[in-house]
């Protein structure tokens, strides 16, 4: 049985993860994972990414809510990605038990440290957007009109967005983290989505693969062991998700971008240290 203590700290670190997962479209599980490594050092990984992507999804369905009434989500290519994920996401949760935990910690932190490396070198996401490509194979164009009267209009390869969806799909399943910290950076810089498109287009791609991850660990029973403490996190980020979507209006791209590479920096390093 949880105490009362117990509860309100998990309620506070969930409405934290909500937060800062929404402002930056990663879903949170960037944040909550690594966390939960050192939180709790000799549980088995299985049940850990259980626990993270189940409340992925509850930060992700939150922040897509207060996303699509921005009118930021572009749903076509959404849709697309979201369903290129699903298998990845089902056989990430499904090797996530073979491997030992040990391995499992290195594996995070140096995709941890490779992600704080790859932001911290090309911060600047706004010179990447924009139609940078013209009409050619697999090219789509789409147009989306933010809520606030913002016009976007940009170009991008859907066959290479559906190849980077399902891999995407497959890691951040495999490690719990919900893959926006992934998913993100390749639709700025990759098929040059406006920023706040991306945002908000990857939360919603990752509310529908955390699902597909969290039935897979429901169906293999990997994830009742960790209802109690699901429940907790999840309501502190059904109301930091919120609390985020707004936030992310008034903070400037780059200053997310950095205290994210930051962020994964130190956490990286600190389960190295952990770990040997």
């Amino acid at each position: 049985m949880y105490s009362a203590e117990r509860i309100l700290a998990l309620v506070g670190l969930g409405f934290a993860t909500g937060a800062y997962g929404t402002i930056i479209g990663a879903g949170g599980g960037f944040v909550l994972m690594p966390l939960l490594l050192l939180l709790y050092p000799k549980e088995n990984p299985e049940i850990l990414t259980s626990i993270s992507l189940a409340v992925v999804f509850f930060n992700a369905l939150s922040g897509s809510e207060a996303y699509a009434l921005m009118r930021r989500i572009d749903y076509r290519a959404g849709l697309i990605f979201a369903t290129a994920t699903i298998p990845g996401a089902i056989i990430g949760a499904l090797n996530t038990s073979y491997v030992p935990r040990k391995l499992f910690d290195i594996i995070f932190a140096i995709l941890l440290l490779g992600g704080a490396a790859f932001l911290s070198l090309k911060p600047n996401f706004e010179d990447q957007v924009g139609p940078k490509h013209g009409p050619g194979h697999h090219q789509v164009t789409h147009h989306l009109v933010e809520a606030d009267g913002v016009s976007h209009t940009y170009s991008f390869n859907i066959l290479l967005g559906v190849t980077l969806s399902f891999f995407v799909g497959y890691i951040s399943s495999f490690l719990g983290i919900g893959g926006g910290i992934i998913h993100v950076p390749a639709l700025v810089y990759l098929l040059h989505f406006p920023v706040h498109v991306a945002t908000a287009t990857s939360h919603f791609i990752l509310a529908i693969m955390a699902l597909t991850g969290t039935v897979v660990h429901i169906v293999t029973g990997s994830f009742v062991q960790g209802v109690h403490r699901t429940v907790s996190l999840a309501i502190g980020v059904v109301i930091g998700a919120q609390v985020g979507a707004h936030l992310s209006q008034k903070i400037k791209t780059n200053w997310i971008i950095r205290s994210l590479a930051l962020a994964l920096g130190l956490v990286g390093i600190r389960i190295l240290m952990v770990v040997l």
